[in-house]
């Protein structure tokens, strides 16, 4: 554990450098993020470089899940294992990656950082996958949403050497879901889903809201803004 947060902290320090050394990037909102306690992270997914930049912005260690084909080779699963990532397998429910967060969460200050989306989605936010409202409601964590913008344009991992552009990290209010007499239907988790991206949306700029178009002019209408 003391070797993968050694490693971890190494790596959010050099691309924190070479962000600030080569974009416009720029962090918001970090006085929002409990010091103490578990949280369930959730963020829009616009490139492959959000996972490192999530942990390079956020003042928490936080655990991942990637993508089962990133870890194909015996390096790259040393890397992202090291690094804090788990593997999820995205064409099928994985009960496995879904008992894991719930255990991470479990911990005392355990910080599982989620892409409800479950794939990139770059300059428009798409349909977020089923689970994350019962992620949500299993672990009873507050939830911290984290808007990305300007990242679209990083197709590839190297980007990491010499990111360009700007780049805007908003991390918002934690929040808590509603909770329901009995086990949630489909319908309420997937209104609940809705209420989590509608509060990324919030975050971001209109344009990147998509899918969620409706549910960030709730949410932003809700808040007075």
């Amino acid at each position: 554990m003391a070797f993968k947060f050694w490693w971890y902290a190494t790596c959010n320090t050099a691309l924190h450098g070479t962000l600030a050394l080569f974009c416009d990037y720029r962090v918001e909102g970090k006085e929002h993020v409990p010091r103490r306690g578990p949280l369930l992270v959730v963020a829009n997914h616009q490139s492959n470089m959000d996972p490192p930049i999530v942990g390079a912005s956020f003042p928490r260690p936080s655990r991942f899940l990637a993508k089962d084909g990133l870890f194909g080779t015996l390096p790259a699963a040393l890397f992202l294992r090291a690094y804090g990532a788990h593997p999820l397998k995205r064409d099928q429910a994985d009960f496995a990656a879904y008992s894991w967060v719930l255990e991470q969460l479990a911990l005392p200050n355990g910080v599982v950082t989620i892409f409800p989306e479950g794939t990139r989605s770059p300059g428009r936010m798409r349909k977020a996958r089923p689970g994350i409202a019962s992620l949500a409601i299993r672990s009873g964590v507050p939830i911290v949403p984290i808007g990305i913008e300007g990242t679209e344009t990083f197709h590839s991992y190297m980007r990491v050497l010499y990111p360009k552009g700007r780049i805007r990290v908003r991390i918002g209010q934690p929040f808590r879901l509603r909770q329901v007499g009995g086990p949630p239907n489909r319908e309420t988790l997937e209104a609940m889903t809705t209420e989590i991206m509608g509060r990324i949306a919030l975050l971001v700029p209109e344009k990147y809201h998509g899918h969620y178009a409706a549910a960030g002019r709730e949410w932003k209408y809700t808040q007075g803004g």
